[in-house]
């Protein structure tokens, strides 16, 4: 049986995630098979595995620094919120239905035992289970029926790590704050505190430090420096949407929806270096980009209905007719089209009905049954400003409960307006260069000024980058103790 380790946080987006992500790579490239696992995750940004099962995309991403394929079994239950008060329940990989947060609350011990036999079977064939919280372990208003933070430790057993923000300011407060809110038994189960996102000379840490593990009990495991790594997020605490705004060589315009999903399905346009990704929610914002991104959405109509009320539409109809290309995934692709309806109510939205942009010719019903599928293929019949992708293969995957027309192929367009059902369309090799090149040839410009690269090796890369940070600022002597039960 594999043994264990937990980071939990002081507060969402404290590093938790990027935390696990770093020590699985770490573990991996000391020769163990090591898997992440969270039991409960909250997130719009998914993945559908080889077998069609639905998992949050942190998990995917610490799979792959762990070098092994994603598996539901890492991340047995995803919340994906539909309304403030409200998530898409998906249970193994496969969508339950939609619940409000009581009813939720009120059903979820009833997955431990699910939980648990995920757990156990990634447990029999790792070396080493590295475990990721959610939120604080210090929300006394949820403590009772605990299955995420330090009832999830309990169950397996697990030593933690608690991760705090210094970035964010007030970190040894968060830190003591979060370990005294703690139940006498939870808090024996913290070995070590980490002060995380350090810009800096530790050195005038070291008062604190010292001041800090004689209130906690406990030494600081790692002071890890703040590291720019070009990893894929999960949720909208996502910087992406912070970023500075300032339009380079090639300016893409990506609509930031208000439930927007799988924004990392447009991370390969960053990596650019002479090409700007631009996240957008209001007219003024839009300018005349060069091209205009519509990301996926957990709630296609509620966001449509913003596009309308904030003058985007009108906008992106705007730019479409005067040739700027648009291209719009999953839900934004279903928005691009005459009309969407819902007569199951499948969607979480006030009415059930409504005109799309009226750029695409179809329409789309939305249905109980979820797609959920990995797919690969050959790009075929484009026309247009992106008919270079013709013969180039793309592979990917679909999420989505809507049916557009009837069967419509990989990537409809018309005119300059394309869409697709396709997640991760954008990734396979050779793909985000035809569509850079057709650009630049629009604009005039040598494509080359653009610098392109090999994305599988740039990721590997970022993985180590990430490895190298956390291995410098983390006692692993200490983390090897406690995976020992040591300390």
């Amino acid at each position: 049986m594999a043994k264990n380790i937990m980071i939990q946080g002081t507060m969402s987006n404290a590093g938790k995630s990027l935390l696990c992500a770093a020590l699985c790579r770490i573990f991996k490239q000391d020769g163990y098979r090591v898997a992440p696992f969270k039991s409960q995750n909250m997130a719009l940004n998914s993945f559908i595995t080889a077998d069609g099962g639905e998992m949050g995309r942190a998990q995917v991403v610490q799979a792959e620094a762990a070098g092994i394929a994603p598996d539901v079994r890492m991340n047995p239950i995803l919340l994906k919120p539909t309304t403030d008060v409200g998530s898409q329940v998906i249970v193994s990989g496969a969508a339950q239905g939609n619940m409000s947060a009581a009813q939720y609350f009120a059903k979820k011990t009833s997955y431990i035992p699910t939980i648990m036999d995920a757990y156990r079977s990634l447990a029999a064939e790792n070396d080493i289970i590295v475990i990721e919280g959610a939120g604080s372990p210090a929300e006394i208003n949820l403590r009772k029926d605990d299955i995420v933070n330090m009832g999830m430790a309990k169950l397996v057993d697990a030593p933690v790590l608690l991760a705090g923000d210094i970035d964010r300011g007030g970190v040894f407060a968060q830190l003591y704050g979060t370990v005294a809110l703690l139940e006498p038994e939870d808090r024996k189960r913290v070995k070590g505190t980490i002060v995380n996102k350090f810009r800096g000379d530790r050195a005038i840490l070291e008062p604190g430090i010292a001041i800090l593990e004689d209130l906690c009990g406990v030494p600081v495991a790692g002071v890890i420096p703040y590291v720019h790594v070009d990893i894929d997020e999960e949720d909208s605490l996502s910087e992406r949407f912070c970023r500075n705004q300032e339009r380079k060589l090639v300016d893409l315009a990506v609509i930031r929806l208000p439930h927007i999903s799988n924004f990392t399905d447009f991370s390969v346009f960053e990596r650019y270096e002479n090409v700007s990704l631009r996240y957008v929610d209001r007219v003024a914002d839009l300018h005349a980009p060069d091209m205009i991104l519509i990301p996926g959405t957990k709630s296609t109509i509620a966001d449509l209905q913003w596009l309308r009320q904030c003058g985007l539409e009108a906008a992106i109809q705007k730019s479409a007719a005067a040739g700027t290309p648009v291209f719009g995934i999953c839900g934004g692709y279903q928005m691009l089209g005459s009309h969407i309806s819902d007569p199951d109510h499948a969607e979480a939205a006030s009415i059930t009905e409504i005109d799309g942009l009226g750029l695409l010719p179809m329409h789309t019903v939305f249905r109980g049954e979820k797609v959920q599928i990995q797919t690969a293929g050959t790009f075929g019949g484009i026309e247009g400003i992106f008919a270079g992708l013709n013969g180039l293969e793309y592979r990917g995957y679909e999420i989505h409960m809507g049916r557009s027309t009837e069967k419509m192929p990989t990537v409809l367009h018309s005119g300059r307006v394309y869409g697709s059902y396709v997640h991760g369309i954008f990734d396979a090799p050779g793909i985000s260069d035809v569509i850079m090149q057709a650009i630049c040839r629009q604009k005039g410009i040598d494509f080359a000024a653009l610098q392109t690269f090999d994305l599988e090796q740039y990721r590997q890369s970022q993985y180590d980058k990430l490895a190298d940070a956390v291995r410098q600022g983390m006692d692993m002597e200490l983390v090897y103790r406690i995976l020992n039960r040591e300390v």
